[in-house]
This record gives structure tokens, sequence and C-alpha cells, in this order.
């Protein structure tokens, strides 16, 4: 089995930052694809920012520039820091791992709001 652990959210004024983390643990043989994805209300689940095992990055262009993707293999962790956060950042955010065990699984967080004021 796998847990997937975020944390980081919460409340920022327009302009700040934040650090969301995540973890996964358990029956875990290599970790493949990591990544965040956000939810706002009334809207789809969209791509935010994802980094592969070689440390390729892809972002959504809404965030370039002002959010970045890392990944500490070692600790089968990955963080996305969040700078000039805007009011339209505002939604869930969730985790996705990608998991080699016996074959490979996606797994997900359980999300973390991060609301951003005006």
């Amino acid at each position: 089995q796998v847990q997937v652990v975020e944390s980081g959210g919460g409340l920022v004024q327009a302009g700040g930052s934040l650090r969301l983390s995540c973890a996964a643990s358990g029956n875990i043989v290599s970790v493949n694809h990591m990544g965040w994805y956000r939810q706002a209300p009334g809207k789809q689940r969209e791509l935010v920012a994802r980094i592969n095992n070689g440390g390729r990055t892809n972002y959504a262009d809404s965030v370039k520039g002002r959010f970045t993707i890392a990944r500490d293999n070692a600790k089968n962790t990955v963080y996305l820091q969040m700078n000039s956060l805007k009011p339209e950042d505002t939604a869930v955010y969730y985790c996705y791992v990608q998991i080699f065990a016996s074959t490979y699984s996606d797994y997900w967080g359980q999300g973390t709001q991060v609301t951003v004021s005006s």
C-alpha cells in the first residue's frame, strides 16, 4: 500500500508565497512522474506542474515564472514553491505520484486548500 500526504496550503495575500510538500511512502520500488494539479470551484482539475524522475519539468502557462516544482528522490517527496500568488491561484491543490511497485500506478493526495486574497 502507498500513502501520499500533502502539506503547506493556507491563506495568503496576493503577491505572497506558499510552499507545498507531498511525500509518498509505503510499498514503493521507484517513483516516475510527480506533480501538482489544482481544482477551483466550478472548474475542472488542471495540471499545474509536473516533474519526471530525470528532473524534466512542465508547467501550466498560467504559472510559468512564478511556480517552481522540485523533488527529493531520497525522500520520495515533491515540492511546489509558489511565488507572486494571485487570487486566481485559489484552488484545492492535489499531489499526483506515479509509482512502480509490481506495476505502474497513480496515486493522489487528499488535497490542500490554497486561498489567495486580493
